[in-house]
């Protein structure tokens, strides 16, 4: 059971792909993502020496791979984790193409990944299928008369896993970790969040446009005149931008206490009188909810006014187009293009679509998760790399047990709750110790959109049928082989799937130094979300109360409003900057994992003999060169603006130097003074 709203991860990639997404996959050609020349971890080919360390630390250390490493056509964005993530892909294909020539038996794991990327696999039979796939769907819509069918559908299209209208989903309790309770929250947008309807910038007026056109051209696709088509566009873009407007904005959604409001259902009808949530409960194979958290009650209250006022010849085209969206990577080749022609082209930059066999790896990835992650730890994942990275794990928390008791700014009582709390800590890594059964979820070489169909259900019942029963704590929030990490508040636990644990994240064979300023300011990265503007309001059981004294809590945020104006300080664009608050967690987060990560690291040395220079570098400046490897990353300019404007993670550029500049380790180990740029003059620090 994870609170998806509030999960701290560590990858941009990973969370902000809208639509055309990018699942990081794992495989062990560990070396694939950087230099095999360097034996120590980092190539001195990424080194760009025209630059000083002092004045762009992330151009000098990653300037030469930078330049070396076009974006491919295929790509928004392509950097170490996107390299590793592509290479990575490879062995997915391997393991499907096995599943899918093996004979498994019916109902395995083996059948069903085989059978699933197979089905995906089979475009012929997707082009001779056409719109029949989607046909139920669209003849179900067309027959709604009434209001009342109108919200039956709400409820019917929910279940298939098209969140029309808003979201919901189970979620634990943020003031009793112990509960799972109903989330309602605000959704059914076709474009990535409620600013991309409401700002006024010619950029901003020219993506709607191109929206309009989109939603346009999909139902041309389906069938519509081009003239009906085009006013059914500006059906769909009424009924979002008024849903958007009444939406909270993504830095206001970053406060937990502004999204909790759990309510009797009674008091659910008081907000929304027009919506049967008592129907919608039932439908949704949850009869006699007594209780849900309403996320945005002021969303909600718009909603019951577009119930009414909204005729139902527009909830119907509404509807068309979100059938649509939701299914149009599974449709024939007329619909995946115009999909990728605006989430792709438009949104990110991208010049080309991916090959069928990557698109088919990630729809397994997602629809089958642990299924195919289960078959890829028995075959790439060794036991030695997990007992590596919990050692890892248990070095990097001691730095900070010892930090705390240091601070200046924190009294003895919340060091104490904090120490509590960090002790409670739960780390989870590589694998779920209990793989999901995916026994009731039906796969055949059948046709693909049915199976992606009912795997979306299959989730969206799993995921509801967790209501009212006891937290499962066992659960992950990401697949095994996916190159990420995350923190999650209300579980209070750290999580490494197997497939961040490798190159140039973590090696065994490598440098210590690059170990740490890799994978150790990963899982510091990791805990330090523990005590982020976020994570620091849940208590060590997970529960959303505050446990700081006022005047540390004041310190605190003192310490934060550093961290904030230092990002919004930095210029993506000119008339576009980054959001402090928006970035916060995530920058936090960043600074805290290098501090913690770099004491580990002197800490490992007590009692050893010095290490030698390697290619000229000290063991200090090799921790912070790999820090920067991680990050190394060319973008194209669509996908940096959609990043800014939408994703709690700073652009790599700003996550290579932005830390950095407020450590006196940083400045000390690479000679940098008063007045360099790697210097801020006033400089944040937390831990």
């Amino acid at each position: 059971m994870t609170n998806r709203r509030f999960l701290a991860g560590l990858s941009v990639c990973a969370m902000i792909f809208f639509a055309f997404a990018l699942i990081f996959s794992a495989g062990r050609n560990a070396r694939a993502a950087g230099d095999t020349s360097s034996p120590w971890g980092f190539a001195s080919s990424n080194l760009d020496k025209t630059c000083k360390p002092c004045d762009d630390f992330y151009q000098f250390a990653m300037g030469g791979w930078m330049k070396n490493n076009p974006i491919p056509a295929e790509f928004p964005s392509w950097g170490t984790f996107t390299q590793l993530s592509d290479n990575n892909q490879t062995s997915l294909r391997a393991v499907l193409e096995s599943a899918q020539a093996a004979k498994a038996p019916a109902g395995s794991n083996e059948q069903k990944i085989g059978d699933f990327y197979a089905s995906c696999m089979d475009t012929s039979a997707i082009e001779a299928a056409g719109m029949q796939p989607v046909a139920p769907a669209l003849a179900a819509i067309d027959a709604m008369k009434d209001k009342n069918a109108l919200l039956a559908s709400i409820a019917s299209f929910h279940s298939q896993g098209i969140p029309v209208v808003f979201n919901f989903a189970s979620t634990q309790d943020l003031a009793d970790s112990t509960k799972v309770t109903g989330d309602a929250e605000q959704g059914g947008l076709g474009m990535p969040e409620r600013d991309y309807y409401t700002r006024d910038d010619e950029h901003s007026k020219q993506l709607r446009a191109d929206y309009v056109q989109h939603v346009a051209k999909m139902l041309q696709l389906a069938g519509d005149s081009a003239e009906k088509a085009a006013g059914e566009a500006q059906t769909v873009m009424s009924i979002e931008t008024s849903l958007a407007k009444a939406s909270m904005t993504n830095v206001e959604l970053r406060d937990p206490k502004a999204s909790y409001h759990l309510l009797a259902t009674a008091k659910l009808r008081e907000v929304t009188p027009d919506f049967a949530w008592d129907s919608f409960f039932s439908a949704m194979g949850l009869p006699g909810l007594q209780e849900s958290n309403l996320g945005q009650p002021d969303f909600f209250k718009e909603v019951n006014r577009q119930i009414s006022a909204t005729p139902i010849a527009d909830w119907k085209t509404y509807f068309r187009w979100h059938v649509l969206h939701a299914n149009a990577s599974a449709l024939s080749d007329a619909f995946v293009q115009e999909n990728f022609n605006f989430y792709g082209q438009k949104l990110a930059g991208t010049k080309e679509l991916q090959p069928r066999w990557k698109r088919c790896v990630t729809s397994v990835n997602r629809n089958l998760g642990e299924a195919l992650g289960q078959v890829y730890v028995e075959k790439y994942f060794p036991p030695a790399a997990k007992a590596h990275a919990r050692e890892m794990v248990s070095n990097l928390t001691a730095a900070l047990r010892q930090d705390i008791p240091t601070l200046s700014w924190m009294g003895p009582e919340t060091k104490k709750a904090a120490i509590e709390k960090l002790e409670a800590f739960n780390v989870k890594i590589g694998y779920p110790d209990k793989w999901r059964d995916y026994g009731k979820l039906s796969v055949d070489r059948g046709s693909y959109l049915d199976n992606a169909r009912r795997g979306a259900a299959f989730e969206t019942a799993r995921d509801l049928a967790k209501i009212n029963k006891p937290v499962d704590r066992t659960e992950w929030g990401m697949t095994p082989p996916t190159v990420n990490a995350y923190y999650d508040p209300s579980m209070n636990e750290i999580v490494f799937p197997a497939g961040i644990l490798q190159p140039p994240f973590y090696d065994p064979k490598a440098d210590d130094a690059v170990n740490y300023g890799g994978m150790g300011a990963v899982i510091g990265h990791e805990v330090s979300h523990g005590f982020d503007d976020q994570g620091s309001q849940f208590d060590a059981k997970g529960n959303l109360r505050e446990w700081w004294t006022k005047e540390d809590r004041k310190n605190f945020d003192e310490r934060a409003t550093c961290v904030e104006k230092q990002f919004d300080g930095y210029e993506v664009e000119p008339g576009l900057h980054q959001k402090g608050k928006l970035v916060l967690g995530e920058s936090i987060a960043d600074l805290g994992g290098l501090t913690i990560s770099y004491a580990a690291y002197e800490k490992s040395l007590e009692g050893k003999p010095r290490p030698k220079e390697l290619d000229g570098f000290t063991p200090e400046q090799r921790f912070f060169l790999g820090w920067a490897q991680v990050w190394g990353a060319n973008q194209r300019p669509e996908f940096a603006r959609l990043q800014t404007q939408t994703n709690e993670h700073p652009l790599p550029r700003f996550r290579g130097n932005g830390p950095l500049s407020n450590m006196a380790e940083f400045a000390k180990t690479f000679g940098c003074k008063k007045g360099d740029a790697m210097v801020r003059a006033n400089a944040c620090k937390i831990w």
